[in-house]
This record gives C-alpha cells, sequence and structure tokens, in this order.
C-alpha cells in the first residue's frame, strides 16, 4: 500500500496548526514584528518557502517557464522573491507581470532586475498582448496579486487577467495554477470569492492556514492547501482555539496498546444500526468499531434480519430485537436496549435504521429516558433524522455525546438551508455544539469538528472517493471504536475523522477516486493508523 502523508510534510514539526482570521495573522505578524522578525525578514521567508514548495510540487524546474503576476502590497512583494528564488534555482524562463505599479524604492523588484529576470508593467502593455504571449506560453502560473489584501470587487484589468488565467488552466490540463497565500478575490475569513477569482490547483498559504481556505466556496477554488513556515513563532497563536488536524497532532492522541491486554481493555460498542433496506449500514458501522482497534462490536437489530448478517459481520456478537413486522422493532425493544446499555462503553445509534415511526420512538426511548449508568453515545444519520423532527431535543438528551451529521442533516438539525450550512460550516458547527452541548462532527471536505468549549479541528483531506454511500457508516463507528478505547470525545472524533481521512487518501493513491467504495477503507484504516504511529 503506498504511503500517503497528511500535512506535516509541507508544515513545521509542530504538533498543533492553528487555522486563523485575517485579524488574528495580522496581530500574529504585528506581535512578530516587535519580537525583532521584521515584515522584511518575513516577505523574505515566504517567498522562499513558496518557491521550495512549488519546486517540490514541479520536478524540474529547467523544465518549466513561470508567469508571476505581480500585485500591488505585500503579496506582490512575495511574488517578487519567489521570482528572484525561482530563477536562481535554474528557471531561466521566469516572467513577472506587474498588474500594478510597484513602490519606487521596492529592493525586492530591484533583485529582479539585476537578475534580467522578464519583466512588464500592465500599463506598458497594449492590448494585453504580452500577457497573453507570456500565458500561452507557460507551464505555470503564480497568482501573486491580491492574497488577502482585497478591499473591493475585482474589476477592469485585473479581473480580465485572473479569468483569462482561470480559462487557459481549464483548456490547458497540463498548466499549473498556483496561489500565493490565497487565490486573489478569495475572503479569507468567509471563503466567499470574487467572481474574477480563479480555481487554482495548489494555494501555498503562508505562517498558518486561513479559515476562508476551508468554507464553501473557496474551499474549492483552492485547490490543495499546502502550509509553509515563515517564521512566526508557534507561541504567539497558542490562545487560538481552531486548528488543522494533522499527522503529528492526532498521533499524540491514538491509544497506546500493551501486549498484556483483553478485548474489554479496548472497550465495547453497542451498534443499533441497520434496517431491511440499509442492511449494508449495519455491517460497515460495526466494521469500522472493530477496524479501529476497539474490543468487541455487537450489532443489536431486528431478528428476522440477524441471519443475513452474521454470515458477513463473523467477529461481532448479535442482539436480536423484538419485531412488529419485517425489520422493524417492537417497542419491547427499547427495554431490552436499555437493559444491555450498562454492560457497554459506547452506545452507537442510527446509521441505516430507517425512519419508520416505530423506529423513531426506539431512538426517543433510548436517548432521552436511558438508565443511570449508561455508555457514551455516537448519534449518526437516521438517529440524527429523528432528533430533527423533535424541537428542542437537547434539552432532553442532555450530556456530551457526538453527533455526525453531513449538511442536509444538519439542515434539519439547525433549521437552516444546506447552502447556509456549507458557506457558515465552521460558525454552525461551533454554535451547535455550544447550544446543544454536543461534540459535533460537521462532515464533508474538511470535516469540522466542535467541542462544546469552543475547540475546533478541521480536517486537511477533501477526497471525491469518500462521496459514496456508506463512507459516513465506516466514519461512524471509527468514532465509536475510539471513543471505546477511552478517548474523551473531541479526541475520539479527531482519530475517526483524520484515520478515516487518510485511509481514503491511501486507497485513492491505490485505484484512484471514481469508484473507492465504502468498503475499501475497512481494511485500510490499521494501515493508516500504523502509519501514523510511525511518524
Amino acid at each position: 500500500m503506498t504511503r500517503v502523508k497528511g500535512v506535516d510534510d509541507t508544515v513545521t514539526e509542530e504538533r498543533e496548526m492553528k487555522i486563523v482570521t485575517i485579524s488574528q495573522m495580522q496581530q500574529a505578524e504585528h506581535d512578530s514584528a516587535k519580537s525583532g522578525i521584521t515584515t522584511d525578514v518575513l516577505m523574505e521567508n515566504a517567498g522562499k518557502a513558496v518557491a521550495e514548495e512549488i519546486q517540490r510540487q514541479l520536478g524540474d524546474l529547467r523544465k518549466h517557464n513561470v508567469l508571476i503576476l505581480i500585485g500591488p502590497g505585500n503579496n506582490g512583494g512575495d511574488g517578487l522573491v519567489v521570482a528572484r528564488y525561482l530563477y536562481d534555482w535554474g528557471i531561466s524562463k521566469v516572467k513577472t507581470y506587474l498588474c500594478n505599479k510597484r513602490p519606487s524604492n521596492d529592493a525586492n523588484l530591484e533583485q529582479v532586475k539585476k537578475r534580467s529576470i522578464h519583466i512588464c508593467e500592465l500599463d506598458n502593455d497594449v492590448k494585453l498582448s504580452k500577457f497573453e504571449e507570456w500565458l500561452s506560453e507557460a507551464t505555470a502560473v503564480v497568482d501573486a496579486i491580491l492574497g488577502t489584501g482585497k478591499t473591493r470587487p475585482i474589476e477592469g484589468a485585473l479581473a480580465h487577467l485572473l479569468k483569462a488565467t482561470h480559462t487557459a488552466r481549464l483548456q490547458r490540463r497540463s498548466l499549473r495554477l498556483f496561489a500565493l497565500d490565497l487565490p486573489s478575490g478569495l475572503n479569507p475569513d468567509t471563503g466567499s470569492v470574487d467572481p474574477a477569482t480563479p480555481s487554482v490547483d495548489s494555494t501555498i498559504t503562508l505562517g498558518f492556514p486561513k479559515t476562508g481556505l476551508y468554507n464553501h466556496p473557496g474551499s474549492e477554488r483552492a485547490g490543495l492547501i499546502r502550509i509553509v513556515d515563515i517564521g512566526i513563532l508557534p507561541k504567539l497563536t497558542d490562545h487560538i482555539t481552531t486548528e488543522l488536524l494533522t499527522d503529528s497532532s492526532v498521533s499524540a492522541m491514538l491509544p497506546v496498546r500493551q501486549p498484556y491486554s483483553n478485548k474489554g481493555t479496548w472497550g465495547k460498542v453497542l451498534a443499533v444500526t441497520g434496517s431491511i433496506n440499509y442492511l449494508g449500514a449495519a455491517y460497515l458501522s460495526c466494521s469500522g468499531v472493530i477496524r479501529v482497534g476497539a474490543g468487541l462490536a455487537t450489532l443489536a437489530i431486528a431478528h428476522s434480519l440477524l441471519p443475513i448478517l452474521a454470515s458477513k459481520l463473523t467477529e461481532a456478537t448479535f442482539l436480536p430485537l423484538p419485531e412488529i413486522a419485517l425489520g422493524l422493532p417492537s417497542a419491547e425493544a427499547a427495554n431490552i436496549l436499555q437493559q444491555q446499555l450498562p454492560l457497554y462503553d459506547v452506545l452507537l445509534i442510527g446509521c441505516g435504521l430507517g425512519q419508520n415511526p416505530p423506529v423513531v420512538d426506539l431512538v426517543y426511548k433510548i436517548l432521552f429516558d436511558r438508565p443511570s449508568q449508561h455508555p457514551a453515545v455516537v448519534v449518526d444519520a437516521d438517529g440524527l433524522n429523528a432528533l430533527a423532527r423533535k424541537p428542542e431535543w437537547w434539552k432532553l438528551f442532555t450530556e456530551d455525546a457526538i453527533l455526525t451529521p453531513h449538511a442536509g442533516e444538519m439542515a434539519r438539525l439547525t433549521g437552516k438551508s444546506i447552502d447556509e450550512v456549507q458557506s457558515k460550516r465552521l460558525e454552525i458547527a461551533k454554535e451547535a455544539a455550544a447550544r446543544w452541548n454536543k461534540t459535533i462532527v460537521l462532515k464533508g471536505a474538511y470535516t469540522v469538528i466542535a467541542a462544546p468549549d469552543g475547540r475546533v479541528s478541521i480536517s486537511p483531506f477533501a477526497n471525491a472517493g469518500l462521496a459514496s454511500a456508506g463512507t459516513g457508516d465506516v466514519l461512524a463507528g471509527a468514532i465509536a471504536g475510539f471513543k471505546a478505547q477511552g478517548l474523551s470525545c473531541f479526541e475520539a472524533t479527531s482519530c475517526g475523522v483524520y484515520i478515516h481521512g487518510l485511509a481514503g487518501e491511501l486507497v485513492k493513491a491505490e485505484i484512484g477516486d471514481a469508484g473507492m467504495i465504502a468498503s475499501d477503507l475497512l481494511l485500510v484504516l490499521p494501515v493508516a493508523i500504523r502509519q501514523l504511529k510511525e511518524v
């Protein structure tokens, strides 16, 4: 199996990687200046680090013709430093296109001129003929125009340049488009985009990732997100509570397995999952529990469905439930489950249960009328849909638990539209966690994890291969399995989300993202765990 890294191959060795707003980034830069790390030093560090990342992605620089679009502010200054380093490292065909006039005393521009690197100013480019010529020759383009500096709509020639670059990337698959810090026009806080904002292959963001890179629609324009160290001391962001999950941060959370242990050591999960229409959900969720290292998974399911799953889930145990119709649990099933709950460390409920009224009543009975000695709870899928039907359900289900909604389920739980959930993922997840006193896993590209105490983590993975039926069931099982091993709700969700995402990357590296199915992840979950333990 191919080894795939998370994000630690391009970030510092720190265990924590904060995600910042623009005001937090500006404050960190200000504090750096007070400690002696000036803007000029940060710009030099940034330009070099971006050039190194471009070199890493392009390979042999001598084969490339790079066009760098230079803006008026610090982002443009960083771009000039990038041009200098790429030229010094072997790209003779580096071209800098000045989209705005630079200051007369611009030291970085003087360094570019000393090397006789090609320069063209927009104001001197009649009918943009030079730009069009250089763009047609380029094998890579660097957007160093605005970064975090956008203050008004992008119009006129600048909009034309960005749209032309975007179109060229669509027409020439060999053309690589890089954004320096942010694609121009992408709001660093909200992820909203200007109509001229290009879709890039890779965003090389400086110091710390910005929240807007992980919010729709900005996340769709940003491409592969890489974070480079520019010399800001990590302690300057210690107060920030939003973090990007990394190999090293998750590795530090993983349970340490002792050789002298038994299945009880690693926890027991009771899974109330699956129905006549969704038998696979029961298999996938229980398998997810086991594959991340939990000691035991017990599937509680309607009696008539048990023989079908018993032949598939050979490692699980079973709790047959009485039924009122084929595959539909009776009211007595809730009493049986309540009697069994104290014997388990985690209850996983909801995957593929369906939404028939008796099932909804079963969910309410288990979650709202629980015994005094009850396990931790993970609620997924139809368990969430049942909660969404109950006004102010969180007042009846008060303990911290783990909820794992996708955007549609989150929309039903909050009463918001799916578009609003997608455009404010971090904000909505954080608000819901605090209001409901629950640990929230808002699934999707760059899954958001929010704890009731205000902590937030974001997964670095966006994998189209995971957009298929059943992958959420595997994730719910993985989270329940880590929770059973004694992790806190926030740790269990962080480990589950990251291991699940890393497994997806490993599978994609082997077979691609088209045709990846949920069961492909199961055998790879232990591989992903092993890989992280080697960090």
